[in-house]
């Protein structure tokens, strides 16, 4: 049986079609739920009550008023907004309007269906396919959006762990950092690699190809094949789009993650989190961390497992706090950490229904994709 093939970038990547279900990959679906709930009945059922009393945080919520909701909702909006520049940086030619209904649907998926991230991407590449761009276009735009992505989410422990020890505090994200740090130097080191020289890049696909294949034997699939000419050809295009959009890229990135956690700090302090108790630099230690925890695809979004890590850590940051007594500390912290969530998380599900809605109404953006072109392969997204 011929295996088809994917394009990242321009190369091609050897995939295999799906055909009729068989009952193994039913299981591992049916795994991935069970896996999934119980997850999330422990975090929210048993692990965070452990830690804040629940009557509690919802006195802390409902003493909020409209003055503090108007001011989450504006900054929530700027950093779902800070989402779709990139994504235009990424891919010449997609507007800003389409970036957003791309993104806000895509990411309803992911945060909705258990392993939904790779259902995401399929959304994303219909939705490019149906305004006429071709494999190659897409494949390179989200292989390029999850590499800057990657380095920031591997940056960010070790920038804020600088900042801890410039402020002179303690903090437990030292081995967080260093592995941060390790991951961040390899990750650069295969793309400087690969964008350096022809014989290299060809080399360093050609290893990769090797060890995806090793997996894919564990895994009883066919191996890859292909992959040294596929990394000659990703570098051509990535040269070009980096050379001319590196900049609007990076900034976007940065922006983006630090739209983000500035929700995450008005939320906090909002609620009765004040610097005094948790400072704006260790928010952002665990803030940086928790970022980490979401590349662990186990519940669609992080569900459950980001709230027990926020909540944990911001708990550990400020347990020498001293202003406010224990329990209400720790119920404004849940709060401020469960409000976080249902506006970066819960509240994007029913607008990405929406922003969906619009794709397929909205005709006037519909265009064939080149007539010869490479078929599109999944490349890696982002949260």
């Amino acid at each position: 049986m011929d295996t088809p093939v994917a394009s990242v970038g321009e190369e091609t990547l050897p995939i295999v079609v799906s055909g009729p279900r068989r009952p193994r990959k039913r299981l591992i679906h049916a795994i991935q739920i069970l896996v999934a709930v119980v997850i999330i009945v422990a975090t929210f059922a048993y692990a965070i009550p452990k830690l804040a009393d629940y009557s509690k945080v919802w006195a802390t919520l409902g003493a909020l008023t409209l003055k503090d909701m108007l001011l989450l909702i504006g900054v929530t909006a700027f950093n779902i907004f800070t989402y779709w520049p990139q994504m235009t940086a990424s891919l010449p030619g997609l507007t800003l309007a389409q970036a957003a209904v791309n993104n806000q649907s895509s990411t309803t998926v992911a945060n909705t269906v258990p392993g939904g991230g790779f259902i995401a991407n399929g959304i994303t590449i219909g939705m490019y396919r149906s305004w006429g761009f071709s494999g190659a276009q897409i494949g390179l735009s989200m292989l390029i959006t999850a590499i800057w992505n990657s380095f920031i989410k591997l940056g960010l422990p070790i920038v804020a762990v600088v900042i801890l020890a410039v402020q002179g505090r303690t903090t437990t994200l030292l081995i967080p950092a260093l592995i941060g740090l390790a991951a961040l130097a390899g990750v650069v080191g295969l793309f400087a690699g690969t964008l350096w020289k022809k014989t290299l890049a060809r080399r360093i696909g050609r290893g990769v190809g090797a060890a995806w294949s090793y997996v894919r034997r564990l895994l009883r699939k066919p191996p890859v094949q292909g992959w040294d000419e596929a990394a000659v050809r990703f570098r051509k295009r990535t040269i070009k789009l980096v050379s001319k959009r590196w900049i609007p890229l990076t900034v976007w990135s940065v922006v983006s993650h630090l739209g983000l956690f500035s929700v995450l700090l008005v939320a906090l302090r909002i609620v009765g989190v004040s610097s005094a108790e948790v400072s704006w630099a260790q928010v952002l230690g665990v803030f940086a961390f928790g970022r980490l925890l979401t590349a662990l695809p186990l519940t669609p979004g992080g569900l459950g497992v980001v709230e027990l890590a926020y909540i944990g850590g911001l708990v550990l940051a400020g347990r020498h706090q001293t202003t406010l007594p224990v329990d209400v500390f720790r119920a404004h912290i849940a709060a401020g950490v469960l409000l976080f969530r249902a506006l970066t998380y819960g509240a994007q599900i029913p607008l990405g229904g929406v922003t969906y809605l619009i794709w397929q109404r909205k005709k006037s953006w519909r265009k064939h994709p080149p007539k010869v072109e490479e078929p599109v392969g999944v490349a890696a997204g982002v949260s």
